[in-house]
């Protein structure tokens, strides 16, 4: 009996992933094997820095507050241990947001825990 071989399967399989690479420069584009390897190399950096974009975001939260609070005459740790005495229970993505975007309103966070 005849070796059988599901070719359509096979072939679509590759044109996905060559569709997925389409873009990518040289080789990496039409080339199957460095295609794919190319491929798999970039669900591997995307897993990594979902969880990095998360790191970034904070960092820059923290950036911003700190230059806030120190127009205000505070350094961002003095800052952050001020609200939690104080029991004020806001996150750093809303404070980086009010520090930027409405400074009399951080304004008048910073002084309620002066």
């Amino acid at each position: 009996m005849p070796r059988s071989v599901n070719h359509v399967a096979s072939k679509a399989k590759r044109t996905r992933i060559l569709k997925l690479t389409k873009g990518y420069y040289g080789a990496r584009k039409n080339v199957w094997t460095v295609a794919k390897n190319t491929w798999e190399k970039g669900l591997t950096y995307a897993y990594r820095d979902r969880r990095n974009k998360k790191r970034n975001f904070r960092a820059l939260w923290i950036q911003r507050i700190n230059a806030a609070a120190r127009i205000e005459g505070m350094s961002y740790s003095q800052l952050m241990g001020a609200l939690h005495k104080a029991g004020i229970e806001i996150n750093r993505k809303v404070l980086a947001d009010l520090a930027v975007n409405n400074p009399a309103a951080f304004a008048a966070i910073v002084a309620k825990v002066k």
